[in-house]
């Protein structure tokens, strides 16, 4: 048996390695990808005209008016004296039945004069300060796999699969860390359980005067095992969010209780095929603020999602700076149809059944951002401890493998 599981945590651990690295590293970045972007692009980001903020829509109209190719999908509700406004786009179709080319998926736009300030393409594979951060958070979730046969979900589908055989590995790694069962002590005693804590107790610590390689093998094992929850949690969450629609939503509505929405329950189009909607943001917004006064909501709309695809709007509901603290867990949503404006449900933080809570903390666990400030540098340190979990793994086939090359040849 523990032949059959070391073999399997080589092999998996060899084919898994590098997308662990990437994903990883990446992670340790954008837990604060928002503070870096603003950072490296002051000039997108940062506005010196002062006065009253233009209505929101008429701002959209300005970036449909200004690229006809183009159509907003989300608008912000809030804006922030001194800062910029940015719209997402997507491509329309083409005579031809196909998208446009754009070349960009953002603009950015003075919220007090309507300017135009700048555009970028988040989807772009750059390490340019314009789009570095888009680009690192594209490599983390999805490998920048660009969309086909009708679908841009593969990339998604792909991390989704490494997450779920990282996840069954880690259980194979910490079966691997416990001592080998003694023959001899087949007593119960409190003396004998005694011993077997003692056997496991080395698999815990490191020999920092041993040599490069017991050091490189003690940090797989010993910090494997000390972070061994942190990993549980990051492993799941990664095969959860990456797998939602297509495994982790079904699975979980087979074994509890889950209210269902419209990302759950509408049926997508093909990527190039959207849904024109028959009614604006203006009509979603006054629809959705009429119906959060008669449910006594508190926190104010805040930005307005076009699921093309599938034909309906989603309206957020938060505080200012919630969007990029929160983890999702401060922010409501309604949704609405995009053809009749028809009430198609809500997703309100901790509330609902336990399954609900239960899906609802999947990201704000995986980010970290449960925990405020403490968690987001948690989940950055544990990337850096994920890749070099990785690394060492692989250095540790290599050391053995050169070791049996040597072997071979002494023998022959």
């Amino acid at each position: 048996m523990r032949r059959v599981a070391t073999l399997l945590h080589r092999w998996v651990g060899l084919f898994i390695a590098l997308f662990l690295i990437v994903a990883g590293l990446t992670g340790a970045v954008i837990s604060w990808e928002h503070q870096i972007d603003e950072w490296l692009n002051k000039d997108l980001y940062t506005v010196s005209s002062e006065g009253a903020f233009l209505p929101f829509d008429e701002l959209a109209g300005r970036v449909e008016a200004g690229d006809p190719r183009a159509q907003v999908v989300y608008m912000p509700l809030q804006y922030e004296a001194g800062h910029s406004v940015s719209f997402m786009v997507q491509p329309r179709v083409g005579p031809d039945g196909q998208l446009y080319d754009l070349g960009y998926d953002q603009v950015f736009m003075d919220p007090v004069t309507g300017e135009i300030i700048g555009q970028r393409d988040t989807s772009n594979v750059s390490l340019s300060t314009r789009t570095l951060m888009p680009f690192l958070r594209q490599l983390h979730e999805n490998l920048h796999v660009p969309a086909f046969w009708g679908s841009d979900r593969w990339g998604y589908q792909l991390m989704g699969i490494i997450a779920l055989v990282w996840l069954l590995d880690s259980f194979i790694g910490f079966y691997l860390t416990l001592p080998k069962r003694n023959s001899s002590a087949r007593s119960t005693s409190a003396r004998s359980r005694t011993s077997w804590f003692q056997r496991w107790k080395p698999a815990w610590k490191m020999r920092l005067n041993a040599g490069a390689y017991k050091l490189n093998f003690d940090y797989h094992r010993a910090i494997g095992l000390w972070a061994w929850g942190l990993i549980f949690i990051i492993a799941f969450t990664s095969f959860s969010l990456n797998l939602y629609r297509e495994v982790f939503y079904p699975a979980m509505s087979m074994v509890s209780k889950v209210t269902p929405g419209p990302f759950e329950t509408r049926p997508s189009t093909p990527f190039n095929q959207p849904i024109e909607p028959a009614l604006t943001f203006q009509d979603i917004r006054d629809i959705a603020q009429e119906r959060a006064q008669q449910e006594q909501w508190e926190r104010p709309p805040a930005g307005i999602f076009y699921a093309r695809n599938m034909g309906f709007y989603s309206v957020a509901f938060f505080h200012p700076g919630a969007d990029h603290s929160s983890g999702g867990m401060e922010i409501a949503n309604m949704y609405f149809d995009a053809q009749d404006g028809r009430y198609l449900g809500e997703y309100v933080p901790w509330k609902g059944t336990a399954a609900d809570i239960f899906v609802q903390l999947q990201f704000p666990l995986h980010s970290g951002r449960i925990l405020g400030l403490f968690g987001r540098i948690l989940m950055s340190v544990m990337g850096l401890l994920v890749a070099a979990l990785a690394i060492t793994g692989v250095v540790i086939w290599a050391r053995k493998r050169r070791a049996r090359r040597f072997s071979a040849l002494a023998e022959n």
